[in-house]
């Protein structure tokens, strides 16, 4: 589950990570009230104005703005918020700006210059330990330091056995080229950090930048957060963080009715029993020189509600030019099944405007082919994965 960068904030704070301060404003005048409010704590003078979408690159796409006085504050935040942000992890159209964050300058000046860093935690699957990545390159695209400048990023791997150790944390502040007070300070950062992300229960801590201020402190200036969806249930304060408007409305309804969706780009959606099988209908669909433009696995049940409520998911799609069932019969036999197709094609009339491939396996599969054939509707079957590939072909030729 993604969360707002204030909410990251909030999160990091909780655990002892200095942050870049500030509040969350739904319209403008809220906007001015939060600068005062700001002001006043803080002694900030400058304030940034900074969009609320779940989507990086925020700056890039006119998202962050900095206002040098309060009338600044208002006509920033009026053209923010109400926006639809383009940035390069949107869709093409966007997404639509509901609040903005009003935080503190702390760019200010000092006795030295300041340093942005990279600084992200998450899971190396490849060795199932946790792993701090980081870089002096801080404020860039990670991706563009890694192609561009790969000795620049780092790596620092934690046992999680024991966890993150003292002079991992000293290592960190040391490749990131600190001293004095700052390599104090952010190796402090770097260990409350690493207590954030095992805390939460998160997939993801990405902090860019995080800033060495002129006066030598180290603070969190942005916040990118990936919260185990599977953990959620023991932190129910962090499931009330979730922004149903920053999804995607498919994905959102098929997860309130138990279905397993993920929007994809193709034209050939997919309703599937099993995770296993619902990736190898996707290299089929691709295999036959098309692309998958869903992920949805309906579970060990598909009875005639289950797929309708699956074939209108789909549909809500405009891309979607055919619909490919691929169910192995083991949990619930396949003429149980095709019955449950035949049922909720007729309970959807002229809905269904596109053509229909049934590939059934298992137990009674060759009975529910016959069932199929023979139901009058305009639905093609198979037994076979190639028979159900070249059907895939055959309807959208």
């Amino acid at each position: 589950m993604d969360i707002h960068e204030y909410q990251g904030k909030e999160i990091l704070a909780s655990y002892g990570v200095k942050v870049q301060r500030g509040y969350v404003a739904n319209n403008p005048q809220e906007a001015v009230a939060m600068a005062k409010q700001l002001t006043a704590e803080t002694g900030t003078g400058w304030h940034v104005i900074k969009a609320q979408v779940h989507a990086g690159g925020r700056g890039k796409g006119g998202g962050v703005k900095l206002a040098k006085n309060l009338q600044q504050v208002e006509e920033l935040a009026e053209q923010i918020i109400g926006m639809q942000l383009i940035t390069p992890q949107t869709s093409a159209e966007g997404k639509k700006v509901h609040k903005v964050l009003i935080a503190e300058d702390v760019y200010y000046p000092g006795e030295s210059e300041t340093s942005e860093f990279y600084m992200s935690v998450l899971l190396n699957r490849a060795k199932g330990r946790n792993m701090i990545m980081y870089s002096t390159e801080g404020g860039m695209d990670i991706e563009e330091v890694a192609e561009h400048t790969p000795h620049l990023i780092f790596t620092e791997e934690i046992d999680p056995s024991v966890g993150l150790q003292a002079f991992q944390a000293r290592r960190i502040a040391f490749n990131l080229g600190l001293s004095g007070n700052a390599f104090k300070e952010m190796t402090a950062f770097v260990s409350s950090l690493y207590n954030a992300y095992i805390g939460s229960d998160a997939s993801m801590f990405e902090i860019n930048p995080v800033l060495k201020t002129s006066d030598n402190k180290i603070i969190a200036v942005d916040a990118k957060v990936n919260l185990d969806d599977n953990a959620l249930y023991r932190h129910p304060k962090l499931a009330e963080m979730r922004d149903i408007r920053e999804e995607n409305p498919i994905e959102v309804e098929a997860k309130a009715a138990g279905l397993n969706y993920v929007d994809l780009d193709g034209t050939v959606g997919c309703m599937v029993n099993g995770a296993g099988l619902a990736m190898a209908t996707m290299d089929l669909i691709k295999y036959a020189g098309f692309e998958p433009a869903n992920f949805l696995d309906v579970g060990g049940t598909a009875d005639a509600k289950r797929v309708e409520l699956a074939f209108r998911i789909i549909l809500k799609d405009p891309n979607v030019k055919a619909i490919l069932i691929n169910i192995f019969g083991g949990i619930v036999r396949c003429d149980r099944v095709a019955q449950g197709v035949i049922d909720a094609y007729k309970n959807m009339g002229d809905s269904i405007t596109v053509p229909i491939i049934v590939r059934l396996q298992g137990t009674n599969a060759e009975l529910a082919k016959e069932m199929i054939d023979n139901s009058g509707m305009p639905i093609l079957s198979a037994v076979q994965f190639q028979e159900a590939a070249d059907q895939v072909k055959a309807a959208l030729a």
